[in-house]
């Protein structure tokens, strides 16, 4: 409530020279520690936290000490965290403490997983970026932009600050946007590099294959040998809340993070080519978080639609808007397709919304829950915040149906 308060008092031009200000002051309270090791900044719509997971695990396993931070944990050489800030870029004393922290154990590499929010708020700043990875880009955030094109040129500050190698997917539409901006060293990559991957039965879906190609070349640029890279990629467990499969028999059971419509589609068209024949897809969706991006709710229903034989909207983060009229929104983009409505369930609950799942699917059906993923908490009224883990309610739920 008090940054709300404070966006609406204070003059934009001011706000970001405080968050500049702030910027500058960690990074001189722990003496600029990113000239002291080398920097890989990951950024885009989708696939950040994957592609910062398989570099760091591809430079692991090929014996270098890393650093990482990502939504889903942080890393300092054999020491690791979940990342439990609800926040995928911390603010900039976090920041560069943790680069401080990473320099001091003597690590390499660190990578990092560089938001839209970040750089509108100046976190990257006074931090020396060796190499700036673009995934892809869709509408995401833009409203706090004000624009897709807002959004856009936000994302390019990360590339603007990198002077030295920028590695960008040549098959995404914004990438000649990237590619324009200079840098001593590009490299692109894209479906040209699938037939040289490795296969990983954890990784699955066409937008994984861009999210290791983009790792592995990323790793290439940093000296490690293509046998090492190949080797590395094979043994890559996956990323828990990233299309982790809960189970898999009678029926399976999928929890990803999927928060905007393209990630959806993505995720339900991978769910779609791998389904048995007469087996239906069951579809938890709650990815729509309160006082922000209201425009992708009626899509993410109507997406929803094109591949789901069930779907139960339910609650996600609602922070200080009413969770109904969350729901409502979501329910409009259904309303307006030819879906079944009789298969349409609203649950406000999220807990009993995977129990009303789990309850319908039948063998070799697939349940996905989207959203969350592996977020430990959900974000209520108040400020509030309730522990939440969707893999660990889902199963709790099916222990308990037996």
């Amino acid at each position: 409530m008090l940054k709300k308060l404070l966006k609406k008092l204070i003059p934009e031009n001011l706000l970001r020279c405080y968050h500049l200000c702030l910027a500058f002051l960690g990074a001189l309270i722990y003496r600029f520690p990113s000239k002291k090791i080398r920097i890989i900044g990951v950024t885009g719509t989708s696939g950040k936290s994957t592609v910062v997971e398989l570099i760091s695990f591809i430079l692991q396993e090929s014996g270098l000490k890393i650093a990482s931070l990502s939504s889903v944990k942080f890393r300092i050489g054999a020491k690791e965290k979940e990342n439990r800030l609800k926040m995928t870029m911390p603010g900039r004393f976090k920041l560069q403490k943790f680069l401080h922290q990473a320099a001091k154990e003597k690590c390499q590499y660190v990578m990092l997983e560089v938001t839209s929010e970040g750089i509108k708020q100046h976190r990257h700043r006074f931090i020396e970026f060796d190499t700036a990875v673009f995934t892809n880009l869709s509408k995401e955030h833009i409203e706090s932009h004000k624009g897709f094109d807002n959004y856009k040129k936000a994302k390019a500050r990360l590339f603007q600050s990198c002077k030295k190698t920028h590695i960008i997917n040549l098959d995404d539409k914004n990438s000649s946007f990237f590619w324009q901006i200079p840098a001593q060293k590009k490299i692109g990559y894209g479906s040209a590099d699938f037939s040289l991957l490795p296969k990983n039965p954890n990784l699955k879906g066409r937008f994984n294959l861009y999210n290791t190609a983009a790792a592995a070349k990323t790793a290439l640029h940093l000296g490690v040998s293509p046998e090492q890279c190949q080797k590395a990629l094979t043994k890559f467990p996956g990323i828990r809340g990233r299309m982790e499969i809960i189970i898999k028999k009678p029926f399976s059971v999928i929890v990803d993070y999927a928060h905007t419509p393209e990630q959806l589609k993505q995720v339900l068209k991978t769910i779609l080519s791998d389904k048995a024949e007469g087996s239906e897809i069951i579809c938890v969706l709650g990815s729509a978080g309160g006082g922000r991006d209201k425009w992708k709710r009626p899509v993410l229903g109507k997406v929803a639609c094109e591949y789901c034989s069930q779907i139960i909207i339910t609650n996600e983060d609602p922070y200080d808007e009413d969770p109904g009229r969350i729901l409502a929104m979501i329910k409009s983009g259904i309303l307006n397709s030819k879906f079944q409505m009789s298969n349409f369930h609203e649950i406000l609950d999220r807990r009993q919304a995977i129990r009303k799942a789990l309850s319908l699917a039948k063998s070799n059906d697939t349940v996905i829950i989207t959203g969350k993923g592996s977020e430990p908490w959900m974000c209520i009224g108040g400020g509030k915040k309730i522990p939440w883990d969707d893999r660990e309610i889902t199963r709790e739920e099916i222990k308990n149906t037996g």
